[in-house]
């Protein structure tokens, strides 16, 4: 079930986006289902792995406590730890953890901070930063590495937002793109930074944090 969900949620967006290319004057409401249709995927694809009731609330708790830590740094312009945490949940985790801490934490957080059409698309963004961290594991368990892939996905997350409103509200030219890009060029780099001196200051150790909880949720008892 959680296969064929997936399925007609990926073939959904996959209509949404012709839709969007077709009718470029109701994007809004089509990228608005294409998200839609990707949460659903991407729901339905988390269904399908492995998971203990202990490893949901470790997932589950990861995603509050990067939401909280959202919401407790709003005061300050786009600085948040959620991509940090997400991609750490994925290297420590893997990728179908990491996207779901991502996801939730968007979610959750935007509870305090406000809901829109905007919403999913953050849930997409920050849920690829943590399978992105999944899948490069094994090159960004050291702090650099790490702290840069976090500073580069930074800007990554901010862009894919400046091209929905661009797609959404603005017209469909380079020129309107560049111009709102460019608009918000420092606030992408407050999030960036924020990424690298939180990645560096603490990356590895929550990873390792991380991984020694998930070694005792596989432990085996074993009956001499």
């Amino acid at each position: 079930m959680s296969r064929a969900a997936g399925l007609l949620a990926l073939g959904a967006a996959v209509a949404a986006a012709a839709w969007t290319a077709a009718i470029p004057d109701d994007a809004a409401l089509a990228l608005l289902l294409v998200a839609a249709s990707l949460v659903v995927a991407g729901a339905a694809w988390l269904e399908t792995g492995p998971g203990s009731s202990k490893e949901l609330v470790l997932i589950a708790t990861l995603a509050a406590a990067a939401a909280a830590g959202r919401v407790l740094f709003a005061a300050v312009p786009n600085v948040q730890p959620v991509t940090v945490m997400a991609v750490v949940a994925g290297v420590a985790l893997g990728p179908r953890a990491g996207m779901s801490v991502g996801a939730l934490a968007a979610l959750v957080s935007n509870f305090y901070l406000g809901q829109g059409a905007y919403t999913p698309w953050q849930m997409l963004a920050w849920g690829a930063c943590g399978l992105i961290g999944g899948l490069a594991a094994p090159l960004l368990r050291r702090r650099v590495p790490l702290a840069l892939t976090c500073f580069a996905l930074g800007f990554a997350f901010d862009a894919v937002m400046d091209a929905w409103e661009w797609l959404s509200f603005y017209p469909h030219t380079w020129q309107a793109f560049t111009t709102l890009y460019l608009r918000g060029i420092w606030f992408d780099a407050a999030h960036a930074t924020g990424n690298l001196v939180l990645a560096l200051a603490v990356g590895p150790e929550l990873r390792r944090l991380l991984e020694r909880y998930a070694r005792r949720l596989k432990a085996e008892i074993v009956w001499a």
